[in-house]
């Protein structure tokens, strides 16, 4: 019984020196790696970005204009496009007129 427990023992002690070996090349990866992506500062907080998807802007083209009701049909692409501007645009106005400074882009995914 004491064999089987001190060969139990000797068998989890070296389980865990392999696992700390493992932990310290995994800290040395991450290292190597943050400093060849040039990150130094890894104390820095993410940069917070907020994403807006009009989830149906054919019908918003359609409610909104005239000239989208002929044109969705027949060039929604043209449409879809012209709608994210103009929402764009809007929201723009909006935030200059309560002195929040953004910086817009419209993303192709």
């Amino acid at each position: 019984m004491i064999t089987f427990l001190t060969t139990l023992s000797l068998t989890l002690a070296l389980f865990s020196l392999f696992l700390c070996w493992q932990v310290l090349e995994q800290r040395k990866l991450v290292k190597q790696m943050m400093e060849s992506d040039d990150i130094t500062d890894s104390e820095q907080d993410p940069e917070l970005v907020i994403t807006l998807r009009v989830l149906d802007p054919i019908a918003v083209a359609k409610r909104e204009s005239r000239s989208a009701r002929v044109l969705a049909d027949k060039l929604p692409v043209m449409v879809r496009k012209m709608v994210y501007q103009e929402v764009m645009k809007e929201l723009e106005g909006e935030l200059a007129e309560r002195e929040i400074d953004v910086e817009m882009h419209i993303e192709y995914r």
